[in-house]
């Protein structure tokens, strides 16, 4: 007999979650009971989840963007980086950031496999297909074949290292910088960034296949 878990597991990693609307209702019934209950009121609940909302990855991103024009920062922030965060005004809350650098013969993914730990103070909440149980599994046991369904095919002299997050380590990957980006002012830079080449999904395109700024 074959496990519903197990069925779910090998599914395609997908952007959607098939969960989410089961977990969109939950949240809305807890948050009416807790109210009911005057445990929290609604103005309280909206400045929480505020709160959870407020990063975006566009301040990965900027991280990003300053480890490719600064090297020096880029060493600091490889070394520790939620001491680099703090430089340019981010903190980090939730445990240590760890920030690995994909080179031609090396690409980092990143996973949680036990739950959903993610780098939320820089990135945002994560996305639906991150907490899904067939990325948790099949992102350790077979990299390839996910990031492929991402639409990343990597050379086969490429090693693919997968990290897994937990409590205490946060990851976040510092992806290659593109070809003939030698131009580019760091906010022009931050726009090659997307959150899925920060977790690892994805490589930052070439500066022909994105759009100019400006």
């Amino acid at each position: 007999m074959i496990r519903a878990s197990s069925v779910e597991e090998s599914q395609p990693v997908r952007e959607g979650f098939e969960g989410s609307a089961y977990y969109a209702l939950m949240t809305q019934a807890l948050s009416e009971i807790l109210q009911a209950k005057k445990l929290v009121t609604e103005r309280e609940i909206e400045a929480f989840i505020a709160g959870l909302e407020a990063p975006q990855p566009e301040w990965g991103a900027h991280l990003v963007a300053r480890a490719w024009i600064d090297g020096k920062f880029k060493r600091r922030l490889l070394e520790n980086g939620r001491a680099a965060a703090a430089e340019l005004g981010y903190t980090i809350k939730e445990a240590e950031l760890v920030v690995v650098e994909n080179t031609p013969d090396i690409h980092n993914l990143i996973v949680c496999t036990l739950c959903s730990c993610y780098p939320r103070s820089l990135l945002g909440q994560p996305p639906w297909w991150y907490i899904s149980k067939a990325y948790r599994a099949r992102a350790v046991r077979e990299p390839r074949a996910v990031l492929k369904e991402f639409g990343l095919e990597l050379p086969p002299h490429t090693s693919v290292r997968v990290h897994d997050s937990n409590a205490d380590m946060r990851y976040l990957v510092l992806p290659m910088r593109p070809d003939n980006t030698g131009h580019l002012i760091e906010q022009e830079l931050m726009a090659l960034v997307s959150r899925d080449a920060m977790i690892g999904t994805a490589a930052v395109g070439a500066i022909s296949e994105v759009a100019r700024p400006g």
